[in-house]
């Protein structure tokens, strides 16, 4: 029988798997930046709203084939938001209780979308916490901890197979620049930075990966001295991205660069994103497009022409509480005035 069950489920997420278009590969050409083409793979896009679908559908798959998932297994995340959106989606689908542990501070929007997939949330005060309370749950109920921060560049496909990395470069093909030059991406688990980097190198591309960081966010200092010990105190203020402590997932050497991005900087960007784009992002696309400008101008300094890729990671309606609630802004981050300008002039 739970053999049987589980040949089911596995079935039952590929079905998901087929109903579901490839996401868009947006082109934005700036007038400041001549001959260099900003593209954002919009991950919006997915049945649950962000690029943590495809990372929930992998964690699922893989804890079923590895056994550890089987019919009435609770299944326990720890997860700032989206991850645990888009667990509690493929729990519904199989039929699968679902609890998200969370900082108190998660945004109300994602909350009520884990409470509408059928999940339920238990909050911590602290995002340092979650693990811990993730790891007791998982015990007292004799649950699944599914734990993306350590299987998440294990359960996926880095070789091909219509991850993201190979939906991109074949999306490209037909563009003024089928390479990028960059790929821009930002860390929450590290799985995804992981599968680009790999993926570059094993199909021999030029392409370098850089990753962006938002403040209270460990792996910048991790990627310069291979401190794997560093941890703060602070959790991100960027939701999706940014961690307390290194995590398992997270493979410095496939990245060639890093940069830091100030939190305000994100959110900055993400107001001027809408302008161009006439719609909401989530602050974590901010974060990776404010790091893709900075190349940009470095680009045309340098008398470049190319492409450069990011992720637009999920939408801002989301987040109307709070990045885009302009008291929470001033309360939170301060004066967007400074980086505002340096978009402005470009």
């Amino acid at each position: 029988m739970t053999r049987h069950w589980v040949k089911q489920a596995i079935s039952e997420i590929e079905a998901d798997f087929q109903r579901s278009a490839d996401t868009h590969l947006i082109r934005i050409q700036l007038a400041q930046f001549p001959g260099i083409y900003l593209y954002l793979k919009d991950e919006s896009t997915h049945p649950t709203g962000s690029l943590k679908h495809r990372l929930a559908r992998s964690l699922f798959l893989y804890g079923l084939s590895n056994g550890w998932i089987k019919q009435d297994t609770t299944i326990i995340e720890a997860s700032s938001g989206s991850t645990a959106v888009s667990e509690a989606y493929f729990a519904r689908l199989l039929g699968l209780p679902f609890i998200a542990v969370m900082p108190d501070c998660t945004a109300k929007r994602k909350i009520e979308q884990i409470e509408f997939y059928g999940g339920r949330c238990h909050f911590v005060k602290h995002s340092s916490e979650i693990y811990a309370a993730s790891e007791r749950l998982a015990t007292e109920l004799n649950g699944h901890y599914m734990d993306q921060f350590t299987y998440a560049e294990r359960a996926t496909d880095w070789r091909g197979n219509n991850n993201i990395a190979d939906s991109i470069f074949r999306q490209m093909q037909r563009e003024p620049h089928t390479v990028p030059d960059y790929l821009v991406m930002s860390a929450g688990t590290g799985g995804t930075s992981a599968t680009l980097g790999r993926y570059i190198r094993y199909q021999g591309y030029d392409t370098k990966l850089v990753v962006v960081d938002p403040e209270n966010s460990v792996f910048y200092d991790y990627f310069q001295t291979g401190d794997g010990a560093l941890s703060t105190h602070c959790g991100s203020r960027i939701e999706g991205i940014g961690r307390p402590r290194v995590e398992p997932s997270f493979i410095p050497a496939v990245i060639e660069e890093m940069i830091q991005v100030p939190d305000a900087a994100s959110i900055a960007t993400i107001l001027w994103l809408e302008k161009i784009l006439g719609r909401k992002t989530g602050a974590s696309t901010g974060t990776n497009v404010w790091g893709a400008l900075q190349l940009a101008k470095r680009m045309r300094d340098n008398g470049e022409k190319g492409a450069i890729v990011t992720l637009l990671c999920d939408s801002g309606e989301r987040y109307l509480d709070t990045y885009y609630n302009p008291e929470w802004v001033a309360q939170t981050l301060g004066d967007l005035s400074q980086y505002q300008q340096q978009l402005e002039n470009l």
